[in-house]
């Protein structure tokens, strides 16, 4: 089961000022029924959150929405940043399994782990956007005084395009990451899994 990024990234330029990047996060779920494996595959294939890129639904999203806020400091000779402050508001689409008591033990453990999965994976797409903007901050920060406020704004928005292009280069490279290592990944967590239930630090 394939899952990848659903991202609306956007850009706004105002004139009020924060104290300090920040990252929030939100959740919604959608529901999936299924007792077996294969029922559940099908239900993710057809419940989960649709990618507008590749058309496709996928076990769990991540939509984010950047934004920058800025105050300049000018006189009739220059134009500079006073302060910056970029936020991340993302908001997190994860799966819900409705059918967890017909469903056999084996099938419940696959689930959790997999659940717990598709959960770490989104949280990750989370923290790459937070690097990005915390980069754009101290890029947007460190610019040079210009001649007038709109040169600087022109700068500013080539220096936000260039990171955000960074930021989709990075989500992208590690969905084909994790993509290549789904299947190893998920036998060594199931391991670990079975191992922790063994020792009575985990129930089915």
């Amino acid at each position: 089961m394939r899952r990848s990024i659903l991202v609306f990234v956007g850009v706004l330029a105002g004139l009020s000022a924060s104290s300090a990047q920040t990252v929030s996060r939100s959740y919604s779920y959608f529901s999936i029924g299924g007792s077996t494996l294969e029922e559940i595959d099908k239900e993710l294939a057809k419940r989960g959150p649709q990618v507008k890129s590749t058309g496709r639904r996928h076990p769990g999203a991540t939509q984010m929405k950047f934004s920058t806020r800025l105050t300049y400091a000018s006189n009739d000779r220059w134009c500079r940043v006073d302060k910056v402050n970029v936020t991340v508001n993302a908001r997190i689409i994860l799966p819900r399994w409705n059918q967890r008591r017909r469903a056999d033990g084996d099938t419940r453990i696959v689930w959790d782990t997999l659940s717990a999965d598709i959960k770490r994976h989104e949280e990750f797409h989370v923290q790459i956007a937070k690097r990005h903007a915390r980069e754009l901050e101290q890029r947007i920060g460190k610019l040079d005084r210009r001649g007038t406020c709109e040169d600087l704004k022109e700068r500013i928005d080539r220096v936000t395009a260039y990171v955000m292009d960074k930021h989709d280069e990075a989500q992208a490279r590690f969905d084909r990451v994790e993509g290549i290592s789904f299947e190893d990944r998920m036998m060594r967590l199931l391991t670990y899994r079975l191992e922790r239930i063994e020792k009575g630090q985990l129930k089915y």
